[in-house]
């Protein structure tokens, strides 16, 4: 079954990879909230909603609900706290993009937060598909934007389908650890479970091919 996946990889005309234990090693709400001092009442629920026993839009709602970060807090935290990007992504976007292939981010996490990240792979920031924080104009929090499809179940299947139906692509991959990921495969072409900084069981159970090193992607491109 991975022979299939790895096929449709070395055609690929588009990867999109998820940013949260995919891209970088962390769970960025979880540190966030961290960082705001609403650690453990964050973590259990980012758990839930990576299980998928409870609706992405839900758990958002709740975990954002918790910290209410202002403008203030998120510019710090961007400043203080950057992630740390996985091991080998930055060699494997530098691979597809000496290719010409174009990559992609779609994340349940905030543009704000993801914007440095992309800037340090040089993806364009048009090619980052994440949810929206909004604030009020003293800075405190106001929720998030609904309209963003990364902020629903199943959003990222929405974001894939429009990326293949605007850009013609025939064999869009996504790279992912969480069931958000996965079930956005269809219409994705295929996707690569990852596993390096967090293995999900059902993800891991699912997943026609299942990496936990970057380098095993890299080296099936370099075949």
């Amino acid at each position: 079954m991975s022979a299939e996946v790895q096929t449709i990889l070395r055609k690929a005309d588009a990867v999109c990879f998820d940013v949260d234990s995919t891209v970088i090693q962390e769970e960025g709400i979880d540190e966030l909230a961290k960082f705001c001092n609403k650690g453990s009442e964050v973590s259990s629920l980012t758990a839930k909603a990576m299980t998928g026993s409870m609706t992405f839009q839900e758990s958002l709602k709740l975990r954002l609900g918790i910290i209410q970060p202002t403008l203030t807090q998120i510019r710090d935290f961007v400043t203080t706290k950057p992630p740390t990007l996985t091991p080998g992504v930055k060699k494997l976007v530098g691979l597809l993009q000496s290719r010409n292939v174009p990559v992609y981010l779609i994340s349940g996490g905030f543009k704000s937060i993801i914007a440095p990240i992309a800037a340090q792979l040089n993806i364009p920031n048009d090619h980052i598909f994440a949810n929206r924080l909004k604030f009020y104009y003293t800075g405190e929090h106001a929720g998030f934007d609904d309209s963003e499809p990364t902020s629903k179940s199943g959003g990222k299947a929405v974001v894939v389908d429009s990326l293949k139906k605007r850009h013609n692509y025939k064999n869009l991959v996504l790279i992912g650890d969480g069931a958000t990921d996965l079930e956005a495969s269809p219409p994705a072409d295929a996707f690569i479970g990852y596993g390096g900084n967090v293995i999900r069981p059902t993800v891991q159970a699912k997943a026609k091919w299942f990496v936990t090193d970057f380098n095993e992607i890299i080296d099936v491109l370099n075949q």
